[in-house]
């Protein structure tokens, strides 16, 4: 017999539908039952692609004697952490306060009205490895609540109060200026592991964000030791484990130092991330090995992660067959089978497939040194060798197909597939793909005639879509991330419509998720009233929703003239100030959204026939060098609908009936020019020639 979540869209939620225990959603209805039986709320919170949130499902939730005392003693409720972040926020804030970690699965108890007074992540079955079992969790509270009231309701007040103070931003009266960016990229190469890249120790995680603001810290300083940060950690990850040889993607992150166990999940906004650093690598440094791992990461969402509407799947389980990262490891006799004796050693040599093995007796794939390394080695020509090794990755791939594959969340959220638009986005323009953009235009179709409704004047977007309803009203990251996607979108088809949404999309973001203390809350004034409102500050797995703002409201700003944009970006910019040196891993995206406002971006305007030949040689100056700090737009000559949309394009004349290209910066424009060549020499930023 199910409970009440066989009527939920969620996966993770859907997984639970079977078990014994009395689950209830989210809602009015399971807080009304805690007020009038008087008990206390287990709030359990997850993700689909969650092995430790799996693990306990089996041990404790699927268990009779388990679930009895849960429905016994508790309102048991069970939430989606990607599906409702607000409060996966509040409450793993208050689990961090009460035990100083956090993580999934998260389990809190509540009073009735939501204030949190006890909690922790993980509760095994039984007692053992120094953790208290979850059944005797279970009493203990049970009996705290209702032996110890007030205690319980005094602390679950105090956690309340916290909750709101910990959300209070000083204003910095420190300006934003040049010298925290340097300060913020001292901090990161005092945290470099010099050795395998990333940051010191275990376990390392991708942090795509941190990447781009070394990168473009690089391209504004020319320090090489910026540079080389970055590099050798994209190659050890893009060579490790952690990167799917054989399929393409990255996993979650690596459990070791060396990025070579990963734990196995693929999230959606990692392989977003990544591909657009791998992008910017390439363009920084020509080097083929970058455009390679973002091909075939892009490939690999195209292939397995997008629906067949255009919507981007969230993520694939780490676990098949109750095993974690059974799909993705090989011993050398599988090889062998399925390559043959001469094929299959030199991939075992070069991919490190022994017969000891590297994970549970079995091997996860990676690169102790590159192909052209392993090729000299071997007396092999490079060419041949990569010929042989695609080839090679090509069967292995079809042989694992007839594999149990992990599960896969097929729910589509707003906010990670404005990441990955933004990422098709951008890779259509610098490798000329049109397959990518042709994702992208499907995803925002999609998107835009899917989930977004008018609510009156206003854009309204739902967060989540999955088996034809969409539903759960919006947060910030969403209207944010998902404009940000779109302003790109536009950028490389220069269809107008794109730009109209965005706007949209921002203005709703404005008008109902500003705080007056500067930034956004994660929640707008028409969503349900938490115990305390969320804001979400910090850069982690994914930017925060203030980040994506502060660059979006930027981007749109140079491209449309609206100064109001300009204003609330820098007014979310300018409370963090202070931190934003001294923390830079947690704020990386932040850092290169105010790397964007203070560095002059270039404001490229194209007037020519779309499509033309010397639009194309046109676009890939643009696209071809590493200028991250720029906005393009284009039209055909004496397009008014597109001049009076993007005020960028207004009065460019087109000169000698050819391609014409205006590049300005900081309200200075440079005289139009029809030749690629220069268009690359001003945008690298030679300031002869100027004309105001």
């Amino acid at each position: 017999m199910t409970n009440r979540l066989a009527g939920e869209t969620s996966p993770y939620l859907l997984q639970h539908k079977d078990n014994p225990v009395d689950w209830y959603p989210w809602g009015p209805e399971a807080l009304q039952k805690a007020r009038d039986e008087d008990k206390p709320i287990l709030l359990s919170i997850g993700y689909s692609a969650c092995h430790w949130c799996h693990v306990m499902e089996h041990e404790s939730f699927e268990n009779p004697k388990i679930a009895a005392l849960m429905n016994e003693n508790f309102v048991s409720i069970k939430v989606d952490r990607e599906e409702r972040p607000d409060l996966d926020a509040v409450y793993m804030e208050a689990v961090q306060a009460m035990t100083g970690h956090g993580g999934w699965p998260m389990t809190v108890f509540l009073t009735p009205e939501g204030g949190p007074f006890f909690g922790g992540t993980y509760f095994p079955a039984e007692d053992g490895r120094g953790m208290t079992s979850f059944p005797r969790v279970l009493l203990g509270v049970s009996q705290a609540y209702k032996e110890q009231r007030d205690k319980v309701f005094q602390s679950a007040s105090e956690m309340q109060q916290f909750l709101k103070n910990s959300l209070d931003l000083q204003p910095s009266s420190r300006e934003p200026n040049i010298s925290v960016l340097d300060e913020a990229a001292r901090t990161a190469l005092s945290q470099f592991d010099r050795e395998n890249g990333g940051t010191v120790g275990a376990p390392k995680f991708p942090q795509p964000m941190n990447i781009e603001f070394l990168l473009k810290q690089y391209h504004r300083t020319s320090d090489r030791a910026l540079l080389a940060m970055a590099e050798l950690t994209l190659q050890k990850m893009a060579n490790g484990g952690m990167y799917d040889q054989v399929g393409g993607g990255f996993h979650r992150y690596s459990v070791d130092d060396v990025w070579l166990v990963p734990h196995f999940e693929k999230m959606l906004y990692d392989n977003a991330l990544l591909s657009r650093v791998y992008l910017s690598a390439y363009q920084i440094t020509g080097n083929a090995f970058y455009r390679h791992i973002a091909d075939e990461t892009l490939d690999y969402v195209a292939r397995e992660m997008t629906s067949p509407e255009g919507g981007f799947y969230s993520s694939q389980d780490a676990d098949s067959e109750g095993e974690e990262g059974k799909f993705y490891v090989w011993t050398p006799a599988e090889v062998i089978d399925v390559l043959g004796p001469e094929d299959g050693k030199t991939f075992n040599r070069l991919f490190d497939v022994t017969a000891k093995g590297n994970f549970e007796g079995h091997n996860i794939p990676h690169l102790e040194r590159s192909v052209e390394t392993f090729a000299a080695a071997s007396n092999i020509p490079t060419e041949s060798l990569q010929q042989s090794v695609g080839a090679s990755k090509k069967k292995l791939y079809e042989a694992r197909e007839k594999r149990v594959h992990p599960g896969r969340d097929e729910k589509v959220l707003v906010a990670w597939n404005g990441l990955m638009l933004r990422a098709f986005s951008e890779a259509a323009s610098i490798l000329e793909r049109d397959d990518y953009r042709q994702i992208a235009v499907k995803n925002a179709e999609f998107v835009t005639s899917t989930l977004l409704r008018k609510d009156g004047d206003e854009a309204r977007l739902w967060r989540t879509y999955k088996d034809g309803r969409a539903h759960i009203e919006a947060f910030a990251e969403d209207y944010a991330s998902y404009a940000n996607g779109l302003v790109s979108l536009y950028e490389t088809t220069f269809d107008v419509r794109w730009i109209e949404i965005a706007r949209s999309l921002v203005n709703t973001l404005i008008d109902h998720f500003w705080d007056e203390a500067g930034g956004f809350f994660s929640t707008s004034d028409f969503h349900e009233t938490l115990v305390a409102r969320p804001k979400e500050l910090y850069d982690n797995a994914l930017p925060s929703g203030n980040s994506e703002a502060a660059e979006v409201l930027m981007r749109l700003y140079l491209l449309t003239a609206e100064p109001d944009y300009e204003r609330y970006s820098i007014a979310t910019i300018q409370p963090l100030v202070e931190v934003l040196g001294r923390a830079p891993t947690a704020f990386g995206r932040m850092l290169s959204a105010l790397d964007f406002y203070l560095i002059s971006p270039a404001e490229v305007a194209l007037i020519g026939k779309l499509g033309s030949d010397d639009m194309r040689e046109m676009l890939r100056a643009v696209w071809g060098r590493y200028v991250p700090n720029k906005v393009v737009a284009g039209s055909e000559p004496d397009d008014k609908n597109a001049a009076e949309v993007v005020p960028l394009l207004a009065d460019r004349p087109q000169v000698d009936g050819r391609t014409t290209a205006y590049v300005c910066r900081n309200y200075i424009c440079q005289r139009p020019t029809t030749d690629p060549a220069e268009v690359t020499r001003l945008l690298i930023g030679d300031d002869e020639g100027v004309e105001v």
